[in-house]
C-alpha cells in the first residue's frame, strides 16, 4: 500500500485542550499511539513504555521536546479527541492511498468491542461498522453506531466517507434497506444485499420461487464449487436470476435492481448424507453471473475472517477495556491504521502478532512499515 501522508491528514484534527496547558503536541501523542499499537501496545501504560524505549527514534519523526507523555496524559487526550474527526481523517487518507478498481468488493459489517461496556455507568459496548476491501484486505473507513440506534443509521454515514465508484458493496441482512441501497447507487457503486426476515415480503417471494432442483436445471445460470478436508466436503452452489417478475410489485421498491441471487452451502461429514444445508438469498443492482455472485458473496465474509478475526487474535481487541469518553472509539480507529500498515507490509511474511513483535524491537522494520503510511 502506497500511503500518501497519514500524518498530514491527522494534522487537520483540532486539539481539544487549553493551549496554555499543553506540554506535548497533539501530533506527537497521535504518532506515539499509532506506532505503539503497531508495535503491539494494548493499553495506555504500554504506549508510554513503548515511547520511553523508543524516544530517540520517535524524535526522528516528531518533536517530543518534553519527552514522552505519561499514560494519564495519553488517556486524557485520546478521550477528548473528536472520534468523528479522526474517522474522517482516516477515510480521507485511504482515499488518497487506495484506488478502487472496477467491480471491487467492499464488504461492510459491524463488530462489537466486547469489553468496552461499563456496567457502572450504564454504558453499552462500542459497536463499530467498518468498510473492508476484500481484494486488498485494508480497512477503508469506520463509524460507531449511535447508542440508541444500530447499523441501519451508521451505514449511510460510513458510505458518505468512502470513495466507492464502480465497486460492489456487500452488506448482510441488517443493511438490506431501500435507503441504504439508494445511498450506494448515489455513490456510483452497486449493492449486493443479503435478504432475511427483516424484509418479510422479499423473503417470502424467494421462498415461493426457489427449489433446490433449480441448481441442476439446464437452462439456469448456475455455478458450483467443492472443497474437501478434515473428513468434510462442502459444496457451494449459486443461481443468478434476471427475471425480476417473481418479486411482483416489490421490484419497483429497490433502485436499479438487476439480479436475484440464491447461494446454498451443503456440508457432508465422513461420507454421510448431507444434513447441513444453508440457503441465502440476495438482491443486487449489478448484473451478476452465478459465478460472480458466488465469488462476491464469499468475498463478503473476508471482513470476518481477515479483519475481525485478526483484530481479536492479533490485536486482542475484544479484551481491551478502554472506554473513557471517546477513547474506545478512537483506539478502534487507530487499530485499523495499524492493521492497514502491517497488512500492507509484504517484506516480512508473518502473521499480525509476529509482525507487531518485530516492529516493537526492530526500529528499522518499524520505519519500513511507516513508509507504507506515507511517513518518512
Amino acid at each position: 500500500m502506497n500511503g500518501l501522508g497519514l500524518l498530514q491528514h491527522l494534522s487537520i484534527i483540532s486539539d481539544p485542550r487549553q493551549q496554555w496547558k499543553v506540554e506535548h503536541k497533539l501530533s506527537d501523542i497521535l504518532f506515539l499511539t499509532i506506532v505503539a499499537v503497531i508495535g503491539g501496545a494494548e493499553g495506555w501504560e504500554e504506549i508510554e513504555d513503548f515511547g520511553i524505549d523508543h524516544l530517540d527514534w520517535l524524535r526522528q519523526y516528531g518533536d517530543f521536546e518534553n519527552g514522552v507523555p505519561v499514560h494519564d496524559t495519553i488517556a486524557r487526550v485520546m478521550g477528548m479527541l473528536s472520534a468523528t474527526q479522526l474517522q474522517k481523517s482516516f477515510a480521507a487518507w485511504m482515499k488518497d492511498c487506495h484506488v478502487a478498481t472496477e467491480g471491487e468488493v467492499i464488504a461492510i459489517d459491524g463488530k462489537t468491542l466486547r469489553r468496552s461496556y461499563d456496567k457502572g455507568r450504564r454504558q453499552g459496548a462500542i459497536h463499530m461498522v467498518s468498510a473492508f476491501s476484500a481484494a486488498n484486505q485494508v480497512v477503508l473507513g469506520q463509524v460507531k453506531t449511535d447508542a440508541k440506534s444500530n447499523e441501519i443509521t451508521a451505514i449511510p454515514e460510513l458510505l458518505e466517507l468512502l470513495s466507492i465508484r464502480g465497486c460492489l458493496v456487500t452488506i448482510d441482512a441488517m443493511g438490506c434497506q431501500r435507503a441504504i441501497a439508494q445511498k450506494v447507487i448515489n455513490k456510483g457503486a452497486d449493492y449486493l444485499l443479503a435478504v432475511k426476515g427483516n424484509q418479510p415480503r422479499l423473503e417470502e417471494a424467494f421462498n415461493n420461487y426457489f427449489r433446490m432442483e433449480m441448481f441442476q436445471h439446464p437452462d439456469s445460470d448456475s455455478y458450483s464449487t467443492q472443497e474437501s478436508g478434515h473428513g468434510r466436503k462442502e459444496t457451494r452452489l449459486s443461481l443468478a436470476v434476471d427475471d425480476l417478475s417473481i418479486l411482483g410489485d416489490l421490484v419497483f421498491e429497490w433502485p436499479e435492481l438487476k439480479t436475484l441471487g440464491i447461494v446454498a452451502a451443503v456440508r457432508e461429514v465422513s461420507g454421510q448424507p448431507a444434513k447441513d444445508i444453508k440457503v441465502r438469498y440476495y438482491i443486487s443492482s449489478a448484473k451478476l453471473s452465478a459465478k460472480e455472485l458466488l465469488e462476491a458473496s464469499r468475498s463478503h465474509w473476508s471482513i470476518e475472517s481477515q479483519l475481525h478475526w485478526q483484530l481479536d487474535v492479533g490485536m486482542r481487541e475484544d479484551d481491551c477495556r478502554i472506554r473513557r469518553e471517546q477513547a474506545g472509539e478512537n483506539m478502534a480507529t487507530i487499530r485499523h491504521v495499524a492493521f492497514n500498515a502491517l497488512k500492507g507490509d509484504t517484506s516480512f511474511k508473518a502473521g499480525m502478532k509476529r509482525k507487531q513483535k518485530r516492529a516493537s524491537r526492530n526500529s528499522t522494520y518499524l520505519s519500513h512499515v511507516l513508509a507504507g503510511l506515507g511517513v518518512s
